[in-house]
């Protein structure tokens, strides 16, 4: 059933700083969801990252290094900011 989307999110070449920028800044570096979870100073649960669970989330990860690596050699800026 998601195989168009992957396909179709596989397939998105970047071509324009514009729109790498855009998507480096709107896909994290890192999955936002793992959280600790502190009580008076101690760790009493942790939930680990969700993003494995996300049926698309290799090809979202795949069109962001995409987008860092056209603006590192395509346009020589500094990607630093957004790792």
């Amino acid at each position: 059933m998601l195989n168009p989307f992957r396909q179709w999110i596989s397939h998105v070449q970047v071509g324009s700083p514009r729109i790498a920028h855009r998507i480096a800044r709107l896909i994290p570096a890192q999955c936002p969801f793992e959280r600790d979870i502190v009580v008076f100073g101690r760790q009493v649960a942790h939930i680990p990252p969700l993003c494995k669970l996300n049926p698309l989330y290799d090809e979202l990860v795949e069109l962001r290094f995409k987008a860092l690596c056209y603006l590192a050699d395509e346009c020589g800026e500094d990607i630093s900011a957004y790792i």
